[in-house]
């Protein structure tokens, strides 16, 4: 059976346009093809990957940290209770008016010292601003290198400049060892953050960052089998064209330093929604979709990459949508909240009308918050 479903799995009609076999893409001659069995590696390279991220935020993002004066607010923690601290884990987080006034009744706390445990408990879940910052710091720094080694792998390539240039030969086209160690970097990058996503910070677009690395590594591995590889190395290095910004923004944010932050930002929404709302689709899937009809008839493999390529733009055109949120609040001169993230909850209504006077404090100082909601 499983042998049944192996030889199905590799149907050539399958992976391949018409009249073309694997037998096409075996090496000879000095000619090196992309073959599934390499894509192996990137499982113990994500780990190690893990691993060097690991020692990087403890020996550089955090002292790092300590020069950019990132500090912790002080968070008041819960009186344990142990009423309120079980409504809390088996029920919710957020209870109703009447849970709030039955739960005082059963642990003898007044309703508005339950709303203060609740606020408080809350708060000690989310995560710290150092661990954001450490994020933060790992993923420009992979993001901004990865960045400059695609650039550094395609720019000298003639689909760099001609993308017709990309489907030239297809797929008879012999992989070089730049291509084949970027896309072993990248998608072991990728598997690294499906990984740790359940420890990493949590934002509202959870869901969505799931799909994201879901279907990047989809098509990743699937142009690597499909031998799409000019295809996915302009893709890589666009998409990572304007991440390492956003990092850096995140970065500054976290520091305290507005007006870098918010300078930075500008340039990340105008970069983002150049590459992905304006390159990506009327140049790169233009290409995927158009181009490649003029040399073989439509297979599977065609119509499954280029859906892929619409999952992840629609998922940009969700981010654009909340990145243009916050460029309008820039306009009109308002606090500027990440529109994916959970705001720290305050212990009185003084702390709360300061908020709201001034914007978030840190060090004395408003700043840019990018890790809080709008609402509670």
């Amino acid at each position: 059976m499983f042998q049944t479903l192996y030889s199905y799995f590799w149907w050539e009609r399958l992976w391949l346009p018409e009249n073309l076999t694997w037998a096409d893409l075996e090496d000879r001659d000095g000619r090196v093809y992309a073959k599934a069995s390499d894509l192996y590696i990137t499982i113990p390279l994500a780990f190690l990957f893990l691993i060097v991220r690991h020692l990087f935020e403890t020996y550089v993002a955090t002292p790092l940290a300590g020069l950019l004066n990132v500090k912790e607010k002080i968070r008041l923690k819960a009186t344990p209770n142990a009423v309120l601290e079980k409504f809390y884990t088996a029920t919710t987080k957020h209870p109703k008016q009447a849970d709030v006034e039955m739960l005082s009744k059963k642990s003898g706390c007044t309703v508005r010292q339950v709303e203060r445990w609740f606020r408080r408990r809350r708060n000690q879940d989310r995560p710290s601003l150092l661990k954001k910052f450490r994020e933060a710091s790992w993923r420009f720094t992979f993001y901004l290198i990865a960045f400059i080694a695609g650039m550094a792998v395609i720019v000298d390539k003639p689909w760099f400049y001609d993308l017709r240039e990309v489907w030239k030969g297809y797929p008879i086209q012999s992989m070089l060892p730049s291509q084949y160690w970027y896309y072993m970097i990248e998608l072991s990058f990728y598997w690294s953050l499906l990984f740790s996503i359940a420890s990493d910070v949590k934002r509202k677009d959870f869901k969505e960052q799931i799909i994201h690395h879901v279907a990047t590594i989809i098509l990743i591995s699937f142009s690597w089998f499909a031998n799409y590889i000019r295809a996915g190395t302009l893709i890589m290095a666009l998409h990572d064209s304007s991440d390492y910004l956003l990092e850096s923004a995140k970065m500054f944010n976290y520091a305290g330093w507005r007006n870098t932050c918010n300078n930075i930002f500008i340039v990340f929404a105008a970069v983002f929604i150049v590459t992905r709302l304006v390159i990506l689709p009327f140049w790169i899937m233009h290409c995927t979709v158009v181009y490649p009809l003029d040399l073989y008839p439509a297979f599977f493999g065609y119509y499954f990459f280029n859906f892929m390529m619409a999952v992840l733009q629609s998922l940009h055109i969700f981010w654009a949508y909340l990145i243009i949120r916050m460029a309008q609040k820039f306009i009109t001169g308002k606090v500027v909240e990440d529109e994916r993230s959970d705001r720290e909850e305050t212990d009185n209504s003084e702390e709360e009308d300061e908020v709201a006077k001034n914007g978030p404090l840190s060090n004395g100082h408003p700043v840019l918050n990018n890790n809080h909601r709008k609402t509670d």
